[in-house]
């Protein structure tokens, strides 16, 4: 398949999920192969699967480059795998381990998404989780201007042109050197969790009206903060929350579930490999 072929198949199954077949009829099978390298025939499910879990959802935006990275990280696999193979070391004791455990993770998601699916939360449980939710998001918002200055002595200077009738929105526009300036250092709305903690804790101390009245130094340098108003923030309706609540209750009843499962697991340990290990744990923390 040469080079404008290869990228029209990859176009095609990135976005659509669609195989692109040779004869453009509907081939696409679970024994649908993508290649055969060395001789060694490989699947599209299984490329699929490598894509999905490269991608982790972000978007190829159909962009050539990238399904050709793509795939000729999917090709570096494939030979080095195989030289694996040549190698014999599957056999290795770390290599065992290794693919027992990859083999664990991918039966642990299956059976996690498909315990999921059979999970359909009631009314009565969304509503009670929207109770939760929209006590614990209720929240002040603020308003806030500030100016942002190289040095404390500037600042010191500017709050004492303040002290005398400055206009806070005049002095930002004409010593800040933050982008704010041009609108008067005005921040708009915001929740204090999105600002770096020295700044937090100066806006959320001041009242409506005020400014500080000492600089506030952030890794960005020296501020002088103005609290404009302050607001209660709106939580989002029940209806527009809902899917976001259903995938909560899910991961909630999920988790439940599998607590049980695990509580009612027929366990029997090692007791020698288990003594052995707290033997070691102890020396470690010893040391």
């Amino acid at each position: 398949m040469n080079k404008t072929r290869l990228a029209l198949f990859l176009c095609t199954l990135l976005a659509t999920g669609a195989a692109y077949a040779e004869d453009k009829k509907d081939t696409d099978s679970p024994e649908t192969l993508i290649a055969t390298v060395n001789g060694k025939p490989y699947r599209l499910d299984l490329f699929r699967v490598f894509i999905m879990e490269r991608l982790q959802g972000r978007p190829t935006n159909n962009n050539p480059a990238v399904q050709q990275q793509l795939f000729d990280e999917f090709m570096n696999l494939i030979v080095a795998s195989q030289e694996g193979e040549r190698r014999h070391l599957e056999g290795e004791r770390n290599v065992v381990a290794a693919l027992e455990l990859e083999r664990m993770k991918v039966m642990s998601n299956a059976a996690l998404s498909a315990m999921a699916n059979e999970i359909e939360p009631s009314e009565k449980e969304l509503k009670e989780a929207y109770d939760r939710v929209k006590e614990q998001s209720t929240r002040t918002e603020y308003k806030a201007r500030h100016i942002l200055l190289k040095s404390e002595d500037e600042a010191k200077k500017l709050i004492k042109q303040l002290d005398k009738g400055a206009k806070f929105e005049e002095l930002a526009k004409k010593h800040s050197e933050g982008p704010t300036a041009k609108d008067g250092g005005d921040l708009g709305w915001f929740d204090p969790a999105q600002m770096v903690p020295p700044f937090a804790a100066a806006v959320t101390a001041l009242k409506p009206g005020s400014y500080t009245k000492e600089p506030v130094q952030t890794q960005f340098g020296w501020h002088i903060v103005k609290l404009e108003e302050t607001r209660q923030a709106e939580p989002p309706s029940f209806e527009e929350a809902k899917p976001q609540l259903t995938a909560l209750v899910k991961r909630q009843k999920l988790g439940e579930r599998l607590t049980d499962m695990r509580n009612n697991a027929m366990v029997e340990l090692n007791e020698d490999v288990v003594r052995v290990t707290k033997i070691e744990g102890e020396d470690a923390k010893k040391d």
